[in-house]
């Protein structure tokens, strides 16, 4: 076991469906895994994925996806979320985990970050590896743009940040790239039954 990961936190759509924001996080952490030479991992939580869409996530640059395939993780529930990465990140031990600043990946890492007593970094729009040290860089707009803030995790692991969505392209998949899809057992004490997905409302609110 690899105690020195770099972990992305993949979405899925409504569709079932990996999110391309989730592309755009593997693009981010592959230079980041190349850098410091240690293998990239995409996490993935849902229910019924093909084995299609997971192996996109391989093209886009993981060596590895860990799989929890479960009913009650087909819609993002953050206690249930939070409980099963929170479980996944202390058995493994990955250095760096990342998410999107989507409306997922602002609720689910603020849970994780307190839970494991780590620093969180939101809204980055760069990450770098800081040469003499290998710390995370995480680098973000402050005092409303006016400069770039560069703030570092250096006492405590994993060093977590969301990255700001579309501020890098996508690059093209490599359908020659391999990878292993791990599947994972999930301990079903974990999930909180105490919420349930009811289903998603339109907004019907007319402009005015």
């Amino acid at each position: 076991m690899n105690k020195n990961e770099i972990w992305t936190v993949s979405e899925i759509s409504q569709q079932q469906e990996i999110k391309p924001v989730s592309f755009e996080l593997l693009a981010r952490g592959k230079t980041l895994a190349e850098k410091l030479k240690v293998p990239l991992a995409a996490v993935v939580l849902g229910h019924n994925l093909s084995e299609k869409e997971l192996t996109k996530l391989i093209y886009h640059g993981a060596d590895k996806v860990y799989w929890a395939d479960h009913k009650d993780l087909q819609y993002f529930l953050v206690e249930n979320y939070s409980n099963l990465i929170q479980d996944l990140i202390i058995k493994y031990q990955p250095q760096i985990v990342l998410a999107a600043a989507t409306t997922q990946g602002r609720t689910l890492m603020p849970h994780l970050s307190v839970r494991l007593n780590t620093g969180l970094t939101a809204d980055c729009t760069d990450l770098q590896i800081e040469q003499e040290t290998g710390l995370l860089l995480q680098i973000r707009p402050a005092i409303g743009g006016n400069i770039m803030a560069m703030i570092k995790t250096p006492a405590k692991k994993p060093q977590m940040a969301t990255v700001r969505p579309k501020s890098m392209p996508i690059p093209p998949p490599d359908e020659n790239r391999t990878g292993s899809i791990i599947p994972l057992k999930v301990d079903e004490s974990l999930l909180d039954n105490r919420v349930e997905h009811l289903g998603y409302l339109k907004n019907q609110q007319q402009e005015v």
